[in-house]
Order: C-alpha cells, then structure tokens, then sequence
C-alpha cells in the first residue's frame, strides 16, 4: 500500500493513529504533464549546465557535475520515463535533491510551482497491472484543472534500474 494510500485509509477509518503526509510539492514539466515531488527533498533549483558524461552509463543518466565540491549524478527524467527526445532550452533545469542523504540532480523541462495540497486532493496510484511500473508514483493530485502526478522520488530513485540509493529505503 503506498504511503497515499495508507493516510487515506487512516484519515476515512475511526483509527486516531494520524499518518504525516508531505502536502507541499515542487511542480514540474515533462512534455504535457506537470508532475510534483516533496518539497523538503528539493536542495536547489539551477539552469541545465554542461554536465560531463559518464562511459558506459545508462541513457537516462546524463552524467555528472561538481557541486560545491559534491560529484552529483544527473538524471534526465524525460528519457527516465519514455518520453521522447529531451530538449534543452532556456526553460530547462535541474533539481538537485537531497534524498536519503545523497544529492541527486534531476533533468526537467520546466518548474512551474510549490503548492499546498490537502488529502481531499490527493489519489491513490491507479492499479495499472503489471504493464506499468506505477511502484514509484506515490499519488495523483488536483488543483483546479490540473492534475499533477506525485512522485515517490526515494522509490523511484532507490528501484533497481536505477540503484542510486541504498535498497533498504521504505
């Protein structure tokens, strides 16, 4: 049960054990959909700069950067995710994270904002089978019209294929 879905289930039961869920998210673009990450695991926003690739490494890892002396791995999330060719403007940008101790820069398309969302907002993952690993989408939030994809960054960055973390993070 993902951790969305544990707090709603708490949150909809007589039980008084209250689950702490992360309501504020970083906004992002890839291609047309916006997608949201925990804001506490956000470091700093850049600009895509040069980044020195690695040999041999997989296609969705871009490389490497010093930052302030911190060799950062970066991930390009729009090849992460299939979704067609990345291109880098001026709009491009990296987030570097600090997840579970270790600082991660993801590739963007864009950042659009932080926003509050409360549980009356949030979704759990729909069930897609075993065609789709949704194992890292922590939930589907909405603002007005939008609808955000909310991501488990600790899950996605601890799965197999990417093993940037240690396996043993929740």
């Amino acid at each position: 049960m993902s951790q969305l879905q544990t707090a709603i289930t708490t949150s909809n039961s007589n039980n008084s054990r209250a689950i702490q869920m992360p309501n504020e998210f970083l906004t992002f673009r890839l291609g047309d959909e916006e997608y949201g990450i925990e804001i506490l695991k956000v470091q700093e926003i850049r600009g895509y700069d040069a980044i020195t690739q690695i040999a041999n490494a997989p296609e969705f890892i871009k490389g490497v950067v010093n930052l302030r002396g911190i060799i950062v791995p970066i991930i390009d999330m729009r090849v992460k995710f299939r979704l067609g060719n990345a291109t880098y403007d001026q709009f491009t940008v990296v987030i570097i994270l600090n997840v579970a101790g270790r600082v991660v820069g993801i590739v963007v398309d864009g950042v659009s904002d932080v926003i509050s969302l409360g549980l009356e907002q949030m979704r759990p993952a729909p069930g897609l089978g075993s065609i789709i690993d949704t194992e890292y989408i922590m939930g589907l939030g909405t603002v007005d019209e939008r609808m955000l994809i909310l991501i488990d960054i600790e899950r996605l960055m601890s799965s197999s294929d990417m093993g940037l973390l240690d396996h043993t993070i929740n």
